[in-house]
């Protein structure tokens, strides 16, 4: 009997004592991720509240990237569970679109676009291998070396002096010989890593071309990057492409920058010049300088406020994501935390 006492009574001991101990302590980075999760994350489908709650692999590919960066092993296998399940083809990149049917079941009929985008595919590998380096699982390794296999074979070409990334497999390379490209697809600090990882030196190729098209793709008054582009034999323009505005694709360029610790003054110097406006709008029409009448939204925001402090070295309060913060800028959100947390900024 005395024996069942003493062992009641440790137990009782050992229990008071896990109640009491505080939990660990989650990062800044932690709790933006959690309440990420819980807002857009459902049993490993990214959900892109702003667009109709669709799903696509850039969203994946976020999804996986904050997951490693906040530590969430669970999280990240879910989310990738879900993306190869569901997404991934057999050349190993990803459909881009999916969107979900009124019955909430799902069969190929959800696919809606088969067609890769190239950053999502970018995003995702990048992911992976930080999952590798993070937690040291081979087959994560393996699974983002095919991924770069297929896009240096089907989406890296040489043209016009740059190694140019295809946006998408199918649809970008026009009859003519022209070439459309978007240059929010240069994920910096992924090219850097898939050079470290890979040894092969078209990955530095692909960085250094990003940026010297970011200096010659200088459009408007204020000398920004449209988000699509035209390449031809003829050289660069405007003319024919998907838009002509700066917005919320090529506003993502400047925090890639800053995931890549490249602090390229000249290339910054005009999104700088940009914010200091009293009013910031979202989107400006770079051939006839007609600006959205709505302001640039709270990602955005995030994105200009990490980019001055690092380039300033001093820190500015970013927005937060709140309960009607829309996927795509919750997303500019953490991505600006963690350029903060690499730039020792937080």
């Amino acid at each position: 009997m005395k024996s069942i006492k003493y062992i009641v009574i440790l137990l009782v001991i050992t229990i008071f004592a896990w109640t009491q101990w505080p939990e660990a302590e989650l990062t800044p980075f932690q709790k933006s991720w959690a309440t990420y999760k819980t807002q857009f994350v459902d049993a490993g489908r990214v959900i892109d509240t702003g667009n109709q709650n669709i799903s696509h692999s850039e969203g994946q590919g976020y999804g996986l990237l904050f997951a490693v960066f906040a530590n969430d092993k669970n999280q990240f296998k879910s989310i990738w569970k879900w993306t190869q399940q569901t997404l991934q083809r057999d050349d190993q990149l990803f459909s881009w679109q999916y969107t979900p049917n009124k019955q909430g079941k799902c069969d190929d009929s959800c696919i809606t676009d088969p067609n890769n985008a190239t950053d999502g595919d970018i995003l995702i590998a990048w992911a992976l291998l930080e999952a590798h380096k993070q937690w040291g699982k081979p087959a994560y390794l393996n699974q983002a070396t095919a991924i770069l296999a297929s896009i240096k074979t089907k989406l890296i070409q040489h043209k016009f002096g740059y190694q140019l990334i295809l946006p998408g497999e199918v649809g970008f390379q026009h009859s003519d010989g022209s070439i459309q490209i978007n240059l929010s697809y240069w994920v910096f600090p992924a090219l850097n890593l898939f050079t470290e990882v890979t040894n092969d030196p078209i990955w530095t190729d692909v960085y250094q071309s990003g940026l010297d098209l970011m200096e010659v793709t200088r459009f408007g008054d204020w000398k920004l990057p449209s988000d699509w582009i035209i390449l031809s034999e003829d050289g660069i323009t405007l003319s024919g492409a998907l838009s002509y505005d700066y917005g919320y694709n090529a506003c993502r360029l400047p925090i890639y920058l800053m995931l890549a610790e490249d602090k390229n003054t000249s290339l910054i110097a005009p999104f700088m010049a940009f914010w200091e406006q009293d009013f910031v709008p979202a989107t400006v029409n770079l051939e006839n300088g007609q600006v959205a009448d709505y302001a640039y939204n709270s990602g955005m925001q995030a994105i200009a406020s990490a980019t001055q402090s690092i380039m300033n070295s001093q820190n500015t309060p970013l927005p937060t994501i709140q309960q009607t913060t829309d996927y795509y800028s919750a997303s500019l959100i953490l991505l600006s935390q963690l350029a903060l947390l690499k730039s020792d900024l937080k």
